[in-house]
């Protein structure tokens, strides 16, 4: 680009002036600094100027142009990015909306302590220095029938802090079919590198026996690492060894003079109780796997426990203690918030009824099909008298005909309808478990699902997550929590009004 024509570029910049003077400008610094938004158009203008300078821009936008874009920065600026959403999608342990949501009495317990000073590592009997360790000890023990627990920050760390303490510079054996990956690309051969542990392979992705690993033995095996497949499962000719198979082959070699070997499981999904659907999907209680002789187990807090984001490591206490010595230990130590949550989730656990009534995991994984009719129903009348209040033309059903039903021959611009879907565990849990349900159906005269969905993620305060499919959003009450059905029918008569 000539000189001539870069100089004209830079003279065309709006200054500092007039976009602060643009509209919009005077509200916005009632809640942004001034020195903010300062910073803010001076570092716009610098990249303007860069990018001129450098022949990538051709084109400057207009005053208005600029001072828009600027407005919208500092909005985004001054509003918290992490905010509430509701989930209308249907997946329980949704991992891009934070996973389980936090039964009430873990909310309550997560703001009393979070509003002042607590008892973190205070030991009011002894009046001494405490541990954070033992808020939640006891309780796992009690729940699980293991003589000792740890909790970590999630368990990713948990699966580091084992193979760090145990396996560091020396063999784990564990089968080819359970070298798992899940969200975020965390595998187990790379967590066993980066803790240093020597990964040895036996069997084959789809059969591994006891005899594999028997023969994989040598003087530098530390442990069998044994990983439940909780986000797939392999079917047809298979065949796996056990966690009591692993503990007695252990036994048998340090019977014969052999050095001891541990005997770990990584759980992945915790579950604490023996209940439907996980007696259904195969899903193993972690008391289940501790009476079987594992040494060490560990699993996640915020999944199938539908408590907060945690790794908890349960076993035998001479290893669990040698954990909490462990310089990770600390390093992934939970917060004061986390421990408040995960120690009132438990709590509830020792009434199982109650547990499956409160923990909303728990609650949304077991409610019935007929329960999810009910309320889908509800949703669509509220939905349609909204949309009516606003004066949209819309159309309602209640039975399940619509659910084929064409837009384009119905003269309504939204339509209305329940119909039977399915519900997901998520969060990499029960893969194989279909979970019936049903949804209320919003179709359009015209082809705007995509338009509304986006509306509705970005428009509205809370975020509303539903589902798009062939055209249609669907809106699963399986997992809306309280009052939020209100809030979605106010939503969709917002962006009918605002997109008439």
């Amino acid at each position: 680009m000539a000189n001539d024509a870069i100089q004209e570029l830079l003279r065309t910049l709006p200054s500092v002036n007039e976009i602060l003077e643009s509209p919009g400008f005077e509200l916005l610094e009632e809640s942004i600094p001034h020195e903010l938004a300062l910073t803010v158009i001076r570092n716009e203008l610098n990249s303007a100027r860069s990018a001129i300078l450098s022949g990538a821009q051709a084109h400057i936008p207009n005053r208005e142009e600029f001072a828009n874009h600027c407005l919208s920065k500092l909005r985004l600026m001054g509003s918290p990015s992490l905010r509430s959403a509701i989930n209308a999608a249907g997946v329980v342990i949704h991992t891009n909306l934070g996973r389980s949501a936090l039964a009430a009495d873990a909310v309550k317990a997560v703001t009393e302590v979070a509003h002042g000073y607590s008892t973190l590592e205070y030991d009011t009997q002894n009046l001494s220095r405490g541990s954070r360790h033992g808020h939640c000890e006891a309780l796992l023990c009690s729940l699980t029938g293991a003589e000792a627990a740890l909790a970590v920050n999630n368990n990713a760390a948990a699966v580091m802090m084992v193979l760090s303490e145990f396996s560091q510079g020396k063999e784990a054996i564990v089968s080819r079919g359970e070298q798992v990956e899940i969200g975020g690309s965390f595998r187990i051969p790379d967590i066993m590198a980066h803790s240093q542990a020597r990964m040895v392979e036996v069997g084959t992705t789809n059969k591994t026996h006891p005899e594999d690993y028997e023969r994989a033995i040598t003087p530098e095996t530390a442990l069998f690492l044994k990983v439940h497949t909780s986000n797939y499962r392999l079917i047809g000719f298979t065949e796996s060894v056990s966690n009591k198979q692993l503990r007695e082959l252990a036994r048998k070699h340090s019977e014969d003079g052999g050095q001891r070997i541990l005997v770990y499981e990584d759980l992945g999904s915790g579950v604490l109780l023996d209940i439907e659907p996980f007696r259904s999907a195969g899903e193993p209680s972690v008391a289940s796997i501790v009476s079987q002789g594992a040494d060490i187990v560990s699993f996640s807090g915020d999944k199938l426990l539908g408590g907060p984001q945690a790794g908890i490591i349960v076993g035998k206490k001479e290893f669990i203690d040698r954990l909490k010595k462990n310089p990770l230990a600390r390093a992934m130590r939970l917060d004061k918030m986390t421990l408040a949550a995960l120690e009132a989730t438990l709590r509830i656990y020792l009434d199982p009824e109650r547990a499956c009534r409160e923990i909303p995991t728990l609650a949304m994984l077991t409610a019935p099909a007929e329960e999810m009719h009910t309320r889908a129903c509800a949703l669509a009348q509220l939905s349609y008298q909204a949309l009516l209040d606003a004066e949209i033309d819309v159309s309602l059903s209640l039975d399940e005909t619509p659910r084929d039903q064409d837009p384009q021959a119905c003269t309504a611009r939204a339509i209305i309808s329940v119909v039977p879907e399915v519900s997901r565990a998520g969060g990499g849990a029960l893969p194989m478990f279909d979970i019936p349900t049903f949804c209320m159906k919003l179709s359009f005269a015209q082809d705007e699902a995509l338009t509304c969905d986006k509306f509705l993620n970005q428009k509205i305060t809370h975020p509303i997550v539903g589902r798009l499919t062939k055209g249609s959003l669907l809106f699963d009450p399986r997992t809306l929590l309280a009052h939020e059905d209100e809030a979605i029918s106010q939503a969709l008569a917002r962006y009918f009004r605002e997109t008439r």
